[in-house]
């Protein structure tokens, strides 16, 4: 028989997690926010100090409670204003490229 953590590396989708913990979900907040609700699942799972592996049934109430608050993270906004990602926290998702580091990128041509 699996123990949990074994279960858990069988789980690849955001449904996957939420199906398995028991989550209802709207499928449409997942289709929006699939990746950035589990980086913030993974995200307040390291922040947890005092996990048991041994505890099973602890780590599942524990993983189940931080995946829905990830989930409900989302529900009630959006991934921009959760910045989750790093493109998100850089200059509010915005990327500023000049001309000029344009034109420096590109190989030079030779003049005949």
């Amino acid at each position: 028989m699996e123990n949990f953590l074994q279960q858990l590396k069988a789980l690849s989708s955001a449904e996957d997690f939420l199906q398995f913990f028991g989550v209802p979900f709207d499928q449409s907040v997942v289709n929006v926010s699939r990746l950035h609700i589990l980086k913030r699942f993974f995200q307040y799972i390291r922040q947890q100090t005092d996990l048991n592996p041994e505890d099973e049934l602890k780590m599942f109430t524990t993983y189940r409670t931080l995946l829905t608050k990830a989930y409900g993270d989302f529900v009630k906004s959006t991934p921009a204003n959760e910045k989750v990602f790093k493109v998100f926290q850089d200059v509010d998702g915005r990327q500023h490229v000049s001309l000029d580091s344009l034109k420096a990128s590109m190989p030079q041509r030779a003049v005949a």
